[in-house]
């Protein structure tokens, strides 16, 4: 079976670095890559694939017939738009997410997709490349914990200031933190709960500790529900320097028989590693390391574009996450150092 083919747009966000090794593990080939000047992420990227090839101009991975498929982790703005030129391509592509920043792009991919064939895919790498993540679904789908009834998702994150570009503090770039973070955790809850659907009931954003940025949000929630489950999520980038990683990225899922912690990237003052999970239920008190449950986004993907099949995540799904981050985003209180309005 010939390995998939692809290329690289954009890596101005370091999310890139895990698309495009996961794309590699999975057997594809990238034939090359392009970005626009030197982004942070630029030496990072060039340390881990060091053998990959950079084009002069997007149109030499647009204009090359071989590559089947686009990695594309530009500025989050941008991204509708490299998407849309990639389909038209007849390039199939996926995105760090968000996969786009406002309704009026959504509904863009939406008809390119519809017009093209083509597959639009977003990495929501905080599930696809998290093994804890993949035990608690297999959990859940055994019946575990019984019928969901509600999430809660944490993702705090580190600022790291000195690492961003001037996108990362221009909420019109980068979309605002719900519309980017919380995407990850409006994921879950679809992806847990069973739904296809969902109501945002409540959403908020602020600036709290940073008030020379008034276009970084540095704090949001929201709150969810869909005809079976209720769903709750906080996202800040307030992770102090004393832990060892980016984020205490936490997630519980709540069922009539029981429920699951997860403690995805640190079990603080406990384990060592990453990937603890905590399973509750009538039968089960105990501790699961979940750290070498091997993942399966990339190479279904690789399987997807060979096959025109939606193994991996099917665009409803993908198109239904974005929209209900960016409705929160829209409808969210501003907050702290916010101005009224974006």
């Amino acid at each position: 079976m010939n390995p998939v083919q692809l290329g690289v747009i954009g890596i101005d966000h370091r999310h890139i670095y895990g698309m495009l090794g996961g794309m590699l593990a999975a057997g594809a080939e990238c034939r090359g890559w392009w970005t626009d000047g030197a982004p942070p992420t630029l030496d990072g990227f060039l340390k881990r694939f060091p053998q990959i090839h950079r084009c002069r101009q997007m149109e030499e991975i647009l204009d090359d017939p071989s590559i089947e498929l686009v990695l594309i982790a530009a500025i989050p703005c941008d991204r509708a738009e490299i998407a849309i030129r990639c389909m038209e391509r007849g390039k199939d592509v996926m995105l760090d997410k968000p996969g786009c920043t406002t309704l009026a792009d959504l509904a863009r991919v939406s008809d390119a997709v519809t017009r093209t064939g083509r597959i639009w895919s977003v990495d929501f790498s905080e599930r696809f490349e998290v093994p804890a993540v993949i035990k608690a679904q297999e959990l859940v789908d055994a019946g575990a914990i019984g019928r969901v009834v509600q999430t809660i998702g944490i993702g705090p994150h580190r600022l790291n200031r000195a690492l961003r570009a001037d996108w990362f503090f221009d909420d019109a770039r980068y979309g605002g933190i719900l519309t980017d973070i919380a995407s990850h955790q409006i994921d879950q809850f679809l992806i847990f709960t069973g739904s296809t659907d969902a109501e945002i009931v409540a959403a908020s954003v602020g600036n709290f500790a940073n008030s020379g940025d008034p276009g970084l949000q540095d704090f949001g929630e929201i709150l969810l529900r869909s005809q079976s489950a209720q769903g709750y999520v906080r996202v800040d980038w307030y992770t102090p320097d004393a832990l060892p990683n980016w984020g205490d990225g936490r997630f519980i899922i709540l069922g009539t028989e029981g429920y699951i912690e997860l403690r995805k990237y640190v079990d603080v003052s406990g384990r060592d590693g990453t990937d603890h999970l905590f399973l509750v239920n009538k039968t089960r008190n105990e501790y699961i390391n979940c750290a070498n449950i091997p993942l399966t986004y990339f190479e279904a993907l690789a399987a997807d574009v060979r096959n025109r099949t939606a193994t991996a995540m099917s665009f409803s799904h993908a198109a239904k996450v974005t929209e209900l981050a960016i409705t929160a985003q829209r409808m969210a209180v501003r907050r702290g150092n916010l101005a009224a309005s974006m």
